[in-house]
């Protein structure tokens, strides 16, 4: 599981787990939550993922599902999965349960109804996402009322969004809304665009979390091992 690769320039031999990279870390975004999105689908994977988290030194992770239009995830549900997952492990990683919501719809009615799960030790801010490709309607109208009802929305994987630019993240920034990087973007897993913007996002100073956004073991695995060889800034902030 915790494999060695050669580390340029030294000449020895350095695992993943002896790099200390993920030591005291909190991913504020994941997919490990079994069964209920589109990411890990088995208990056992999860907690195989969660293992493998344990020996990285890894803090805490924040299980992130869906919740959107096409996938409408129910908070009485996912705390019920939850639980299971928490009757399941036994081992030191921290865990806690939140949602990254889709700004559709769906979320505006959840968000009426004040039936959320939201994200931080105080439960005071949401992860919110929306398209790739284009912005939802009254995009910022709807980040205004999010903090209107008490929350500080965290704009999930800003480096991914194409119809975004310098001057759109600005205003976001303004506004008081926080970024989180998907920490693969760095590594290219999303493309290079991607991985250039994040890169330079980054030299801006705007994030404030990272997440994994992990999806599955195997691509965990292999995005890690090759942050290994890639300059990570570290000092990101927490909530």
């Amino acid at each position: 599981m915790i494999e060695t690769m050669n580390l340029w320039p030294f000449k020895k031999r350095v695992s993943l787990q002896d790099s200390g990279i993920f030591s005291g870390f909190t991913d504020w975004h994941s997919h490990i939550l079994p069964g209920v999105d589109d990411g890990v689908r088995t208990m056992g994977e999860s907690l195989e993922i969660l293992r493998l988290y344990e020996k990285l030194g890894v803090r805490s992770v924040w299980l992130t599902p869906h919740i959107m239009e096409d996938i409408p995830n129910t908070t009485a549900h996912l705390r019920e999965r939850f639980a299971e997952l928490q009757a399941s492990y036994s081992g030191s990683v921290e865990l806690h349960l939140a949602a990254e919501n889709m700004l559709d719809g769906l979320f505006e009615e959840r968000l009426e109804k004040n039936d959320l799960l939201p994200l931080g030790e105080n439960g005071d801010h949401l992860l919110v996402e929306t398209s790739c490709f284009s912005p939802p309607m009254d995009l910022y109208g709807i980040l205004e009322r999010i903090k209107a009802k008490g929350y500080y929305p965290v704009l999930a994987h800003p480096e991914r969004y194409g119809y975004m630019e310098k001057e759109e993240y600005r205003r976001i920034k303004d506004m008081g809304v926080k970024l989180q990087l998907n920490l693969f973007s760095i590594v290219g897993a999303y493309g290079k665009q991607i991985q250039e913007k994040a890169e330079q996002l980054l030299k801006f100073g705007v994030y404030d979390l990272i997440g994994s956004d992990l999806h599955s073991e195997k691509s965990g695995t292999t995005y890690s091992r090759k942050l290994m060889t890639n300059k990570i800034r570290r000092n990101i902030l927490t909530i």
